[in-house]
Parts: structure tokens; sequence; C-alpha cells
């Protein structure tokens, strides 16, 4: 039977369209690509025209009759948004860091002594595939919650083959039953475990000859992911890492740069990562290497809110060419939240970006960054219905309210998953 959704009269509809085929860059991200007062029609979970609602009424008009009917009148309706770098599964919190930091110990300091990373590694070893799946899926509701239809998931809280694929193996379940789409990476190289900090290359050979052929074995993820940093592994380590895992057909991911300058943007460009990310301390040679190399920047302005670090230069790296997106880098540890929308109020007020650029970098930038820009991220003719609408009359409000959730309903493949303000909607 086929399944017909109309999302009508919408103050604005932000198509995004145009940058499907590669990611936008400089001023390219600030065309968002608006109709004013438009209708989205929706088919078999696909978009199937976009334009105002006289337009659509006169071309399909058999289509339109007998269709769900979602009035956005004042509604300002955009594609889902995505988040391209999130630490979804894990147990375990660490409230306790966070009072120690505002007491004056830095986040390095804590991981040294056992904490940080290793404190949720330790939990999420101790948690069976039941808490993390349970834990996990409720992370996932409330990402909806905020607009997110799409989210990329690294392990990493392993640091161990078994516990690794645990991760990976509660990510993919949850692909298969949850209406989010997941996007997996593989991060065995996000720590040295505490008892081979001394020794690290025994841990290095492991990932390099162990966990990465079952994971790719297993098919368990799309990308390889190390964390680049003094006191964490080296960029030769790195290197070799992400080296040996297009070997196995997994893409390049990088954590670079986040605590000090460290060679992580120019290693991205060496090795052709999709993108580097993080890039709070990245140097101008490596942000110009980058944009050489077109590899996505993804900034994560929720972990230097958290950490009081200081922001990335967003605006440096979108002036110079490099393709920006923003994430939530939702972790227990450097950046807990699952807000989207709040991380795009940080890229305005604490990196320099516009409205119209932390959109691009929201969604279809967002979309490039985990692969996915051919079936999502703007709201074009033959994509996946995956749609937002916010209870807001232009785009601007979404930055301009800070620290505020808009969403009124949230489109899955062109189903309905959250109605916050369903009395406004009829069929």
């Amino acid at each position: 039977m086929t399944q017909t959704l109309l999302i009508e009269n919408a103050s604005q509809v932000v198509t995004m369209a145009g940058h499907s085929g590669k990611p936008a860059k400089k001023d390219a991200m600030r065309e968002l690509n608006i109709v004013e007062n438009g209708s989205v029609l929706v088919q078999d979970g696909e978009i199937k025209a976009v334009g105002k609602q006289v337009e659509l009424e006169e071309q399909y008009q058999d289509d339109i009759a007998g269709a769900e009917v979602i009035d956005a009148r004042g509604k300002t309706v955009t594609p889902g948004l995505i988040d391209p770098h999130t630490h979804l599964v894990y147990a375990g919190t660490r409230e306790n860091e966070y009072a120690m930091r505002l007491k004056g110990k830095t986040y390095m300091k804590i991981m040294n002594a056992g904490g940080g990373i290793h404190a949720t590694t330790k939990a999420t070893r101790e948690a069976d595939f039941d808490q993390l799946y349970e834990e996990s899926k409720q992370r996932l509701d409330t990402f909806f919650q905020y607009g997110v239809t799409t989210v990329e998931a690294k392990s990493g809280y392993g640091l161990s083959l078994e516990h690794e694929l645990k991760q990976l193996e509660v990510a993919a379940k949850l692909n298969e039953d949850h209406a989010m789409d997941i996007v997996s990476t593989f991060m065995g190289a996000h720590a040295v475990p505490v008892d081979e900090r001394d020794n690290p290359e025994p841990f290095v050979k492991q990932v390099i000859d162990e966990m990465l052929p079952e994971v790719a074995r297993r098919n368990l993820a799309k990308f390889n992911d190390v964390f680049c940093e003094r006191g964490v592994f080296t960029p030769d380590q790195s290197r070799r890492i992400l080296e040996a895992g297009k070997e196995y057909g997994l893409i390049p991911k990088i954590h670079a740069d986040e605590i000090e300058p460290y060679g992580g943007a120019e290693l991205a460009a060496e090795v052709g990562a999709i993108s580097a990310d993080h890039l709070l301390e990245a140097s101008d040679e490596g942000i110009r290497k980058m944009a050489e190399n077109d590899v996505m920047g993804v900034l994560l302005p929720g972990t230097a809110f958290f950490l009081m670090a200081v922001f990335a230069d967003a605006r440096k790296m979108i002036d110079i060419g490099v393709p920006v997106a923003l994430s939530t880098d939702a972790n227990p540890g450097s950046s807990p939240t699952l807000s989207l929308p709040f991380i795009m109020n940080l890229g305005c007020l604490k990196m320099g970006m516009t409205p119209e650029e932390v959109m691009t970098a929201a969604t279809i930038n967002a979309a490039h960054a985990i692969d996915c820009a051919d079936h999502i991220g703007s709201l074009e003719v033959g994509k996946q219905a995956d749609i937002a609408i916010f209870d807001v009359p232009n785009y601007l409000m979404l930055s301009y309210n800070y620290g505020m959730n808009h969403v009124d309903t949230v489109i899955k493949r062109g189903n309905p998953v959250v109605r916050l303000h369903s009395g406004g909607n009829r069929k």
C-alpha cells in the first residue's frame, strides 16, 4: 500500500539542495536553498516533491488526495539533523570528574590517573549486552527528540577484542531494531589500556593484527578512528593503524589536535581521512592541508564548552576552504549532551559561524562526513524522507534561541516518530 505524507504551508522549507555531490565549502556553506511558504510531498519513505503548495497541488493532485497531512503553518522544515561523531554505546557516568575539573584538574591528568576513558572502559566492560543495548536505545530516543535522524557511533570503550566487538554488535543490533540510522566506527585505538601505558606497542599491534581483521570480517564498521594525541597514540602509531584499516576497507577518521598541536590535521590529509575531528589546536599548516585534500573538519564545540577549553577556529577553517560539520561528541566524559541544536548555538556564539553555516554543518556536510550524502542530508527528490519540523517561523530562530528545543515533529523514512505538538497536525 502506498504511504503518502504531505507537509504543507511551512513558513520555510530549508532544502539544502545542490550540495549532495560534494561537501559545501566557503561561501557555499551559506547557501540553504529555502522555499518560502513551502511544502514537501513524501511517498513510500522518499521525497517525491518539494515546492510551493499551489505547485504541488497542480502537479500531484491524485497523490495529495489520499495523503496524511501535517500542517506546518508558521513552522520551519529542515532535513533531519545528522550527528557524525558520537560515542553512543557505553556504560557509567563521570560526574565526579566534572567536579574534579571544576576544582582545577585537567582532562589528561584525570585520564592518566586511571580516570577518563579508562573509567568508562571499566564500566562498559562490566556491562552486559542487554544493559548497553537498553541504555543506548534511550539515548537514541532522546536524539530523536532533538531532531536528529542519523548518528555515527564509535566503539572505543572496550580496548580489547571481546569488548570492542560487544560495543559494535550493540550498535549493529540497534541499527536493525531502532528507527534511527546508525553508522558505525571502530575505535579500538581510543586509549592505551592502563596496564600497557609504559609499553604501548603490543596494544598497537593487537589493534592492527587482531581487532581490525575481525571487525572487518564481521562487517561491523564503516570507519576506523584513532585518538592521535600526546600521551595516547603518536602520529606514527596512528598512521600505521589507519593505513592498516584501509587494507580492510575501513575509511580513516581521526581524533586530531584536541589537546595540543600534534600533527593530527596533517596526518588526516596524508592518509586520505574522510574527516579530522576536534581540531581545537590544529596548526595553520594542518588546516591548509585539510582544505587542499578535501578532508572534512568535524567540530565538537560541546567538548570545548564542557572542558572549559579554547574553541576550534571554525571561521578560519571555513575561510581557508575546509568543509565543516558539527557534532555533539556525545560521551560521558567530555561532552555529556545529546542536543545537536545546542551545538549549533555554540557554533555561532563561540566559533564564529553564521546561522547558515551551522545549518549546513548539521545537515548535508554532516552527511558527507559519514559518507551518506547520496541519500540523506537534504530535502531533494529521491532522497530518504528524514525531516525535522521546528516550531519557529524561520531558521534564524534555531541559533538565536540558545539552549531551547524547538522540535515539533520528526519524520524518519516518511514515518512520524516524534510529535511534540500534535494539535497542529491533521489527517
